[in-house]
């Protein structure tokens, strides 16, 4: 287990990454890129959809455009209170402090469930992923954005060292586990020398 995928580890990190993180996102995880998964997702005009990991909005605002059903949550403090200052409170986004892996709603609660950067902190991924499951209606799609293992051995040995990459065999596995089905896998990248991405996006089953 990487150095990050403990949950106090990131949120010491998060509480200084927070003051540069939307300087520093667009290398690795750019508006392209992004509008091009929104449009993977194909969210509909007044879907419920929960941002897992929410940060600091950059993928909210995405999320906007489509519907003004959004809800957000994060476990970095840190990282809302950039959020709150772009959205307020409870004006155009429901914001939640709480975990990935516990999420704090009811069965069914949303049509559909967004997560880009955060599965990487994540302990155990597949007890987070049936949480998604859980909450989204049967039939409703999942994505989640994670760090795509690197092919060089060094840069593995690092990857391991400090959170979770992973390819998509693996990303096929947990997903998977999880319960989900229709899954497709896209690998993103926001420059040539930039880490890449693997976008994940599946369907909960039909009950």
């Amino acid at each position: 287990m990487g150095v990050l995928e403990d949950k106090a580890n990131a949120r010491l990190f998060y509480k200084y990454l927070s003051q540069v993180y939307d300087r520093i996102n667009p290398f690795i995880w750019n508006e392209e890129m992004r509008d091009e998964a929104l449009e993977w997702f194909g969210l509909e005009a007044g879907d419920r959809v929960l941002d897992v990991g929410c940060g600091t909005g950059f993928a909210t605002e995405g999320l906007l455009r489509y519907t003004d059903n959004v809800h957000g949550l994060d476990q970095s403090p840190h990282q809302l209170e950039k959020a709150f200052d772009k959205f307020g409170t409870r004006d155009r986004v429901r914001f939640y402090r709480g975990d990935a892996e516990r999420l704090p709603f009811a069965d069914n609660s949303f049509d559909a469930l967004w997560s880009s950067g955060s599965i990487e902190y994540w302990p155990n991924p597949v007890d987070a992923l049936a949480e998604f499951r859980r909450v989204v209606e049967p039939g409703g799609r999942v994505l989640v954005v994670g760090p795509d293992y690197p092919k060089n051995p060094l840069f593995q040995q690092l990857a391991d060292a400090i959170m979770l990459f992973y390819d998509e065999t693996e990303a096929q596995r947990m997903f998977e586990e999880a319960g989900f089905v229709d899954i497709e896998h896209h690998i993103q990248q926001a420059y040539p020398w930039s880490p890449k991405a693997i976008t994940t996006i599946a369907r909960a089953p039909e009950e």
